[in-house]
């Protein structure tokens, strides 16, 4: 892994405390966002290379199932790799002012759902295990980018409830009405 792409814990929290509807702007301008558009550009990089280069090579030697199953996953992985690159660069046209946060939020800039390019053991066995590792690495981006465009965009997220017992009682009775 290379050294960018994981974010600490209190990153991770300032990310929550950022990132909610309204707050796109701040959480933009923020070095949380700094850090994860560079670490999320370096793994696209560093895929895209690995599947140009080194991966190709390493396909080439795979018994013909392990290669087919090669270049399906490496398919999938691209797609998801793009659709992180892509949400990326809409958040940034906003910091950079291209782009207003009522543009960023339209339904064609979300981020796809939580789906995941997981593989069974099967399939896994027969992978390099550098792909196998970006596949987790992707997937670790994957869903942090989709847990903090949710909490950009979607109103629910944007309800606060105290800390207090009767703040806890709200909430609960807000997740299971009736």
């Amino acid at each position: 892994m290379l050294k960018g792409h994981g974010m600490m814990n209190d990153e991770l929290k300032v990310v929550s405390a950022e990132a909610a509807i309204g707050n796109v702007g701040p959480f933009v301008a923020s070095k949380v966002f700094n850090s994860l558009f560079a670490s999320g550009m370096e793994l696209v990089e560093e895929t895209a290379l690995y599947l140009d280069e080194d991966g190709k090579n390493a396909a080439r030697s795979l018994p013909r199932r392990d290669a087919l199953n090669y270049a399906s996953v490496s398919m999938r992985l691209t797609t998801r790799l793009m659709q992180i690159a892509s949400w990326l660069l809409v958040l940034r046209a906003v910091r950079d002012d291209e782009l207003s946060e009522d543009e960023a939020s339209l339904d064609k800039y979300r981020i796809g759902q939580p789906d995941s390019v997981h593989l069974s053991h099967e399939a896994a066995a027969g992978l390099p295990e550098r792909m196998l590792n970006l596949i987790n690495e992707t997937d670790t981006l994957y869903a942090r980018v989709v847990r903090i465009d949710r909490e950009l965009f979607t109103e629910e997220t944007t309800q606060t409830f105290g800390d207090d017992a009767a703040g806890q009682l709200a909430a609960l009775r807000s997740a299971f009405p009736g």
